[in-house]
């Protein structure tokens, strides 16, 4: 078995998600949101990176997976979310976890099956493969679907597995 978080960066909302994988089998484990706190960029990016290191302390993932950041039009506004994405990644990076990167599109496709598909959709379907899982909301939703694209692209089971199967 193996467990997997899956981050999606924000400054003020970053989700997570944690699943855990054993062959074809994905399951809930946990989900949520840490918000950032502090007056300026540099107090809400370290409330960041002690809320999810102590997510990662707590449960213990081998994997990690975090949505890459995609260019709008405010330069500021993605300049900000690469530093959030930067704490996400550097967490695990720090537990000596190695870390996947998905775009939004591929985390849809994956999730929904088409990658254009908006939160409600991933929402829904992140519903339908986790049944039971009650999510914190749309953020956790869009972690734990990275962490389920993850799962299926990385050889810790779900279609890798499957595909690796198939070949022997």
């Amino acid at each position: 078995m193996i467990r997997i978080i899956g981050i999606d960066p924000g400054l003020r909302n970053l989700g997570w998600g944690m699943v855990d994988v054993a062959g074809s089998r994905i399951s809930h484990v946990a989900n949520g949101i840490c918000k950032s706190s502090g007056t300026d960029l540099s107090q809400r990016l370290l409330s960041l990176h002690r809320q999810l290191s102590v997510i990662v302390t707590e449960f213990a993932p081998q994997q990690a997976a975090v949505e890459q950041t995609f260019v709008n039009k405010d330069g500021a506004g993605t300049l900000k979310l690469g530093q959030a994405r930067g704490i996400a990644m550097l967490v695990p990076a720090q537990a000596g976890i190695s870390v996947g990167e998905y775009a939004p599109n591929t985390v849809k496709k994956t999730v929904v099956g088409v990658g254009h598909a908006d939160k409600v959709q991933v929402l829904h379907m992140v519903q339908l493969q986790l049944p039971g899982a009650e999510i914190a909301g749309p953020d956790a939703a869009d972690a734990l679907a990275i962490a389920i694209c993850h799962a299926h692209h990385s050889g810790a089971g779900g279609l890798s597995a499957a595909i690796e199967r198939a070949r022997a």
